[in-house]
């Protein structure tokens, strides 16, 4: 079982790259996010023509995440993070597929800070962990697959200074992941390749694609119940210097 996430960075304009790297990647879920799309502007006639069933959770402009799985029909269990009834942004949705629980998630960016926008990412940290801890005392098969705006080390992010005041690479960022992962959750593609720079964002400022400085914003987090079945992890790299691309590649693992 193949299961991807692909921050699409505009799900319309980026249709056909979708669709092409699906063709070849065959992914059997794939978890969405920044569709920059209301849930009426959702291209749901041409992702069913693709062949995958799919809950998505739209917001006009920014935000959107969505499930895609292939010749089925992802179960919705959640299209709201608990912990803020009045946190309307479409950042989390998850849904069951083939006994696999999986989520979307596009964590705050958290830029500018210090700042409420920097205070929102950790206080949305910290209302994940809280729903990650109820999967695992339930000890569910579940994937935390998502754009995290996280960097969660030094080697996740190309050598340099210039993002030493980024929200992405915060320490209270990373200890926020790291808070997370110590739950228990098995971080796929570092585990299998723990000494390489492996990134997943490519900033389109200052030639970044070219030069490869990019970071590894994008992560699969696999519960206890998943973690011994975890067989290959990577990043579609190749995806994000194509024409039109988003400004992410797609991670993935296969489950055996």
């Amino acid at each position: 079982m193949k299961i991807a996430t692909f921050n699409i960075n505009n799900i319309n304009r980026r249709l056909p790259n979708l669709l092409a790297w699906m063709r070849v990647a065959k992914p059997d879920v794939v978890a969405l996010q920044e569709l920059k799309a209301s849930d009426g502007e959702f291209p749901a006639a041409a992702i069913e023509k693709a062949g995958y069933g799919a809950v998505w959770c739209g917001q006009k402009t920014w935000n959107g995440v969505a499930i895609l799985a292939r010749n089925a029909a992802p179960i919705l269990t959640r299209d709201r993070l608990p912990g803020k009834p009045g946190d309307l942004e479409a950042r989390y949705i998850e849904a069951a597929v083939r006994g696999i629980i999986v989520t979307s998630i596009y964590l705050p960016n958290g830029n500018p800070q210090p700042g409420p926008k920097f205070d929102y990412k950790l206080d949305w940290f910290a209302r994940l962990r809280r729903r990650a801890k109820a999967f695992i005392k339930q000890d569910l098969p579940v994937v935390l697959a998502g754009d995290y705006n996280v960097a969660p080390t030094e080697i996740d992010i190309y050598p340099t200074r210039s993002w030493d005041k980024d929200a992405l690479i915060q320490p209270k960022s990373r200890a926020a992941f790291a808070a997370l992962v110590e739950q228990g959750w098995c971080d796929a593609v570092r585990e299998l390749h723990p000494s390489q720079r492996i990134y997943t964002f490519w900033d389109y400022k200052r030639n970044r694609w070219p030069r490869d400085a990019g970071l590894r914003l994008d992560h699969l987090l696999l519960s206890p119940a998943l973690a011994s079945r975890l067989a290959r992890a990577g990043v579609d790299k190749t995806i994000r210097g194509e024409d039109g691309a988003s400004d992410h590649a797609p991670a993935w693992v296969v489950l055996r």
